[in-house]
């Protein structure tokens, strides 16, 4: 393959803009994605985009505009799932398949019914460089800075709720306010990377580059830019993949992502991961008064 060759695809803004919202795609869902994974929560993600989907089909329906539809409806939907696991009447993975299956279900018969006048159907599935205008990439940048700031204005209380929810209960911690929190987070991350790597694979986006960066350090701060830069890093070849083997970008770069996990995996000869480790160790150090700390995770 000569120069030229390589080169042609950033003769095109749309390929550009493909690249550009895949790497703040991969870097805003390896954020998110640390915290999701640590709680136990990966199927969400999966879950949490299908409901979007019903959105997205309901909004021009409605007359509303397509992202505050979709935005709400997903919000909605991570709301419902999030009070009805709490009520612990039934599990978080029944709430989920419940919820998210119903929601996915209603966009796809309204979309077969009354046709779509958003996004291909598609490239709402499986994601797509194509179609990303200027738009969407002032969205990424919006729900990544949105999340950064999240993320370090609430760190303790976050990383508090996560490692040990009861004890941050009635230590002080609103969990409950900080579920609800990180599930707005998430909609709004899922509803800004659905266009690059669509409906069926964003799950794989928000999982992959966290579980990745969780065999590559034991530190959950560290976590924190490992699990972004791989996510970063794995939008931007994936895209690139895309375009020279024809296949939509969702797939090529979910593809980069397990190639990397594949990797780390064999690297590190099957050591063994938990979710947590040490909490009884760092309760103290996790209270929203204490000292900055590192805490390991397993």
């Amino acid at each position: 393959m000569t120069w030229t060759a390589i080169l042609d695809p950033f003769h095109y803004q749309f390929f550009v803009n493909g690249l550009v919202a895949a790497i703040l795609a991969g870097a805003l869902c390896g954020l998110i994605g640390v915290f999701i994974t640590l709680r136990g929560m990966s199927y969400i993600g999966h879950g949490l985009s299908h409901a979007i989907f019903g959105g997205f089909a309901a909004a021009p329906l409605l007359g509303v505009p397509t992202i505050l539809g979709a935005g709400l409806w997903g919000l909605a939907s991570a709301l419902a799932i999030n009070g009805v696991t709490r009520s612990r009447r039934i599990g978080a993975d029944a709430a989920i398949g419940v919820v998210t299956t119903s929601s996915f279900a209603l966009g796809v018969a309204l979309l077969t019914r009354f046709g779509n006048k958003g996004p291909t159907f598609d490239a709402l599935l499986f994601g797509s460089i194509n179609g990303v205008a200027a738009g969407d990439l002032w969205l990424l940048a919006g729900a990544l800075l949105f999340a950064a700031a999240v993320f370090t204005l609430l760190y303790r209380p976050l990383l508090f709720s996560t490692f040990d929810p009861e004890v941050a209960d009635v230590s002080g911690v609103r969990v409950a306010w900080m579920d609800a929190l990180l599930m707005f987070v998430l909609s709004v991350a899922i509803l800004a990377t659905l266009s690059i790597v669509g409906v069926t694979l964003v799950a794989a986006a928000l999982v992959i580059p966290a579980v990745t960066a969780r065999m590559l350090s034991d530190s959950f701060a560290r976590m924190l830019w490992i699990s972004p830069a791989i996510g970063t890093a794995c939008g931007a070849i994936g895209t690139y993949a895309s375009w020279q083997l024809e296949i939509p970008s969702g797939t090529t770069i979910v593809l980069t992502n397990a190639a990397a996990f594949l990797v780390v995996l064999a690297l590190s000869r099957g050591r063994t991961l938990g979710r947590t480790a040490g909490l009884d160790d760092h309760t103290d150090a996790l209270s929203p008064d204490a000292a900055p700390v590192a805490v390991p995770v397993r």
